[in-house]
């Protein structure tokens, strides 16, 4: 399956298998990843599994401050990629294939992509 690792702001390390079932992230208490940050929506981002595709996918659900995906402001619904950055208020969030048992190898997998981005940047 995949996961969501937020990789800043308080909550870093935190993560969410996504299964192949709809997933919803934002500031609401019902929510399986919520996301305590006041440029936050209720509900901010919607990330799905297109069963047809074999393929998750982003989507803005109309939030104020927007979502980011790699730097780039989205408005339809958008394909994920491994390692994909997404940012929503003042929180990145990192895109995966992988899932992970604890928080910790969710942050030990994040910082390995980190040093690959490095490496390849310096070549």
């Amino acid at each position: 399956m995949a996961s969501i690792i937020v990789t800043s702001g308080e909550q870093k390390g935190e993560f969410l298998p996504l299964g192949k079932r709809t997933n919803v992230i934002g500031r609401a208490e019902n929510l399986p990843l919520q996301i305590l940050d006041r440029l936050i929506s209720r509900k901010h981002l919607r990330i799905f599994f297109d069963q047809d595709a074999g393929k998750y996918y982003a989507e803005d659900l109309k939030s104020k401050h927007g979502v980011f995906l790699n730097k780039h402001k989205i408005t339809d619904v958008v394909a994920l990629s491994e390692s994909d950055e997404i940012l929503i208020g003042n929180v990145t969030l990192m895109f995966t294939d992988k899932d992970f048992e604890d928080k910790e190898s969710a942050l030990s997998h994040y910082k390995k992509v980190g040093e690959q981005k490095r490496s390849t940047l310096g070549q």
